[in-house]
């Protein structure tokens, strides 16, 4: 039986990345931050950002995630920062505009609908914004869930099974 890797001694370096960096892969820093632990370093950037949704702030407060300090960063953000593990977008816009993350030593695409463009009364948007959360959360928590060793290789591989799963 092989002998079962171990955690790296530095967390893997995790970008999500959307166009405007203000619900999606907002919720997606918060929750891997959340559940993934010391074992991950969680950014978001967005190609165009522009600021945090307060619905999408809202709707992570439900889960007791905190992300009225947040702000929208853009990706130049990270153009002069050590290299990243992983960069996730989760909009198919910034797959677009982003096809190859250039700091990135693997990418892979999770798309997910924007929750900002549904019209309707605060309370329908917000509906819409829990949706999105809860398909994140869903993603997020397969992800972690196909190993505990959290080595790069095998957490590509989950973050690629994932993609396939859209």
């Amino acid at each position: 039986m092989p002998e079962m890797e171990k955690p790296p001694l530095q967390p893997i370096r995790v970008l999500f990345l959307c166009t405007h960096n203000s619900s999606r892969s907002q919720m997606a820093e918060g929750l891997l931050r959340a559940r993934g632990g010391a074992a991950f370093e969680v950014f978001s950037a967005g190609t165009e950002p522009r600021t945090v949704h307060p619905l999408a702030i809202k709707a992570m407060q439900e889960l007791g995630i905190d992300l009225s300090q947040h702000t929208a960063k853009g990706i130049d953000t990270f153009a002069a920062k050590p290299a990243l593990d992983l960069v996730i977008t989760v909009c198919d816009e910034a797959q677009e505009a982003c096809p190859f993350f250039p700091n990135a030593r693997k990418q892979v695409h999770w798309g997910f609908p924007d929750p900002s463009r549904v019209m309707g009364t605060e309370e329908e948007r917000l509906a819409a914004f829990r949706r999105i959360r809860d398909l994140i959360a869903v993603k997020i928590s397969r992800f972690l869930g196909y190993n505990s060793s959290f080595s790069l290789e095998q957490l590509y591989a989950a973050a690629k099974a994932e993609e396939l799963q859209a």
